[in-house]
């Protein structure tokens, strides 16, 4: 098995095009994998990798491995995945990745349930609202909140959220009430942005009479949290957009109201993806269809029939 865990590491290495990186992804040292690499190339009798202070690059030897062993990975992941579906006995850990608000409200409480339904299958949960390298970080799963482009990467979408613009009753004392997505330009009103380092200049898509339209807002105040931005929207501090199921008992109290009504948001997709070869262990899968119904009835009792109005 170590040389098979010896040619993981070096599929990781030449993907990931740093050792350190691989390491992270492999959850272990550098050194570890440092001597993996050594050890693939003292069996193969040649070099890998050219290694320098600044960078890492595959040799010529390298690149014609690089594909054999993909395919012998492959191949041990297929198996392994048809006996464990065979045997009715998944097993081994998870890694997962999800919004901070899906993972809270979702994820998180749906996982002591699937644990004690497949007591092998161990679960390694990650919380985040920045965009996440799915195969870059070596995740099984991840659970994804928002437009989806193309990939390469197994989607499965979950469901349709409608969002909403929202600010709490002092915001609206203090600034006055914009009736629509112009009204926020034009009258300069404080909106609170997600963002995490990379992303462009904030825009709001809105549903107007002419169709999706998209407005350039403004405010004091951003993070890469959605629940930092509730915790603000709360304190008056501006306007949020959010998904509904992120504020709908804070709309039932009163502590935030429905503003640019005229212009709602348009809604967003929850889904979840994996890597092709991820998605044919039958524990992804299994986690995969046990969150998809558990998100699916939640959202369902939230949404359908439902007041948000202020109780």
């Amino acid at each position: 098995m170590s040389y098979v865990n010896n040619i993981r590491m070096f599929v990781r290495v030449y993907e990931l095009g740093s050792m350190s990186a691989a390491a992270r992804d492999q959850r272990c040292s550098p050194a570890v994998a440092s001597a993996r690499i050594a050890e693939l190339e003292k069996h193969l009798g040649v070099r890998l990798f050219n290694r320098t202070t600044r960078a890492l690059s595959a040799t010529e030897h390298g690149e014609l491995f690089y594909d054999g062993a993909n395919r012998i990975l492959e191949a041990i992941d297929s198996a392994e995945a048809a006996v464990m579906e065979a045997s009715q006995s998944p097993r081994g850990t998870l890694f997962v990745s999800a919004p901070l608000g899906v993972g809270r409200r979702f994820i998180a409480p749906a996982v002591p349930a699937f644990k004690a339904q497949y007591p092998e299958i161990d679960i390694r949960l990650r919380l985040s609202d920045r965009v996440i390298d799915v195969t870059g970080e070596g995740l099984d799963l991840a659970f994804h909140l928002g437009p989806l482009g193309d990939s390469d990467l197994k989607i499965r979408v979950i469901a349709d959220c409608p969002r909403i613009l929202c600010a709490a009753p002092d915001y609206i004392a203090r600034r006055g009430m914009p009736e629509d997505g112009q009204a926020l330009v034009d009258e300069g009103h404080d909106c609170l942005n997600l963002r995490f380092p990379g992303a462009k200049e904030f825009q709001w898509t809105l549903q107007t009479q002419r169709g999706p339209r998209k407005f350039e807002i403004r405010g004091p105040f951003e993070s890469d949290d959605g629940d930092v931005l509730t915790g603000w929207a709360l304190a008056g501090a501006g306007i949020v957009l959010k998904p509904v199921f992120e504020v709908a008992e804070h709309l039932r109290s009163g502590a935030l109201v429905p503003v640019a009504v005229a212009t709602p948001p348009l809604p967003t997709q929850l889904a979840s993806l994996a890597p092709s070869r991820k998605f044919r262990d039958p524990k992804v899968r299994l986690f995969a269809d046990f969150i998809t119904t558990h998100c699916k009835e939640a959202l369902a009792s939230l949404h359908s029939g439902h007041d948000l109005r202020p109780e």
